[in-house]
């Protein structure tokens, strides 16, 4: 598999994947079918875990986002990042 070049973010990270691979689709079709046959005392403590792991991982995801560091305009053809904050102007000058 080739990978390709992926456009620059300009400094931002980049998007989140959500698709699943071909092995984590099987892997899930094995779990929803073991679940059918699961007692449910081991579901729930299963559950626990990983909702646990959920709050963990997004305790981490939110202070990385927090402490990410504002990108620093270098190039001086790049637009003032303060003025797009506000909207967008559809005016001209004439």
């Amino acid at each position: 598999m080739t990978s390709t070049p992926r456009p620059s973010n300009h400094g931002f990270p980049p998007p989140p994947v959500v698709d699943l691979t071909m092995e984590q689709e099987f892997k899930m079709k094995q779990i929803e079918l073991a679940l059918k046959d699961a007692h449910k005392d081991d579901i729930i403590t299963v559950f626990l875990a990983l909702q646990r792991q959920c709050f963990v991982l997004g305790n981490n995801v939110s202070q990385l986002v927090k402490l990410w560091p504002a990108p620093t305009i270098t190039d001086p053809t790049t637009i003032n990042e303060v003025l797009s904050q506000f909207g967008n102007l559809f005016e001209t000058k004439d």
